[in-house]
């Protein structure tokens, strides 16, 4: 089944019983897709490296009447792979699967032509962009595997399917975000209940955005909330034998 958001007509109780976990939780399109996940019946663990942001989006949370989500703050510049494993014995403990990863936690970096582009900067942008989405969801694939039916969600960008010119390491993270979705999706095909699909939200009214683009008029973009219904449609079951994909919220 293939997504059309002219029919897609999530139900209330679209994610009821679901446990999803979302990186980059605490501000932007992450906040957003986690309450989101909630309002549609789902238990979300909330990712992000402030515990007083994320708080925030608890709260909202439960005082729209979701499911009483989990905060797991960490730092995915410096994290472990002692930490990730200890984040996934603490889930395992507490919920015993995993029903949805969504990978939303990401940086821009510098935009700026490659020979002046800082080594460091570099570094800082593959640690979060691409290091700690593989090593997150290979911590994690024990308890995806547990779920009867899982979907893990990478997020992309225009160009991580083409590198355009001065955007360095995020293009370069995003392409090799490509490559790791569509190769685990591969793996998992015909081994597991795993889907595993890339998301390119497209222009939307986000800080990275006005970053990116300050000359542009952030009214003209969509916001955060009306690119949802891709996010909750690779959430739920309604994707099911959707896998090695890379879709747009914002098809042109």
């Amino acid at each position: 089944m293939s997504f059309d958001a002219a029919t897609f007509k999530p139900a209330s109780d679209l994610l009821k019983d679901r446990v999803i976990l979302v990186t980059g939780a605490s501000d932007g399109i992450g906040a957003v897709a986690a309450q989101t996940y909630a309002a549609h019946g789902a238990t979300v663990i909330l990712h992000g490296r402030s515990e007083a942001k994320l708080e925030k989006i608890y709260d909202a949370i439960e005082q729209a009447g979701g499911p009483q989500p989990a905060l797991v703050p960490l730092d995915l510049s410096t994290a472990t792979a002692v930490e990730y494993n200890q984040l996934a014995v603490m889930l395992e403990q507490e919920f015993g699967r995993l029903d949805g990863l969504l990978h939303n936690a990401g940086v821009l970096g510098d935009i700026t032509p490659l020979e002046m582009y800082d080594p460091d900067t570099w570094d800082y942008v593959m640690k979060i962009n691409l290091r700690a989405p593989y090593m997150l969801t290979q911590s994690l694939l024990p308890l995806l595997k547990a779920s009867d039916d899982a979907s893990v969600i990478f997020t992309t960008s225009s160009v991580g399917r083409r590198a355009r010119a001065f955007w360095g390491a995020y293009a370069i993270s995003k392409n090799g975000t490509e490559g790791l979705s569509q190769m685990l999706a591969d793996e998992l095909l015909n081994t597991s209940n795993i889907r595993v699909n890339c998301l390119n939200p497209g222009a939307t009214r986000t800080a990275m955005r006005a970053t990116a683009y300050p000359g542009e008029n952030p009214m003209s973009l969509k916001t955060a909330h009306d690119i949802m219904p891709l996010y909750l449609w690779l959430m739920s079951a309604e994707s099911r034998g959707t896998t090695g994909q890379s879709l747009d919220a914002q098809p042109k």
